[in-house]
């Protein structure tokens, strides 16, 4: 099982981003997809998740409105629009993936997660 994100970079505080997930050694379309992300002496956060076929998504409080997450299941690939990006973003952002509905449900991983490398996210002001 592979995880490939990328797409991270330094951007000034109001800017956009776009993360980009490549999965393979699983049958994408039927594992949910998320995004977490972990800031320097923080612990690992959930950003946002999105079902097998696309059809539901879910975002933590501060990624509403800001970011959209999609997936493209002909490429196995999630993606993670962030707009109007700050500071407070700045983060190593990792993909997951699981075969149950808990991220879509409530943000939160379960022991059948899978997780791929990190990618670094810095917003500055």
């Amino acid at each position: 099982v592979q995880l490939q994100a990328c797409g991270g970079g330094l951007v000034q505080a109001g800017g956009s981003l776009s993360l980009s997930c490549v999965a393979s050694g699983f049958t994408f379309n039927q594992y949910v997809m998320g995004w977490f992300r972990q800031a320097p002496g923080a612990e690992r956060e959930f950003v946002a998740a999105i079902n097998w076929n696309g059809g539901s998504t879910h975002y933590a409080a501060s990624a509403k409105g800001r970011f959209t997450i999609a997936r493209d299941n002909a490429k196995s690939t999630v993606y993670l629009q962030m707009n109007s990006l700050k500071p407070e973003d700045t983060a190593v952002y990792y993909c997951a993936a699981d075969p149950g509905f808990t991220m879509c449900l409530n943000g939160q991983p379960s022991v059948s997660t899978w997780w791929g490398r990190g990618t670094q996210v810095t917003v500055s002001s």
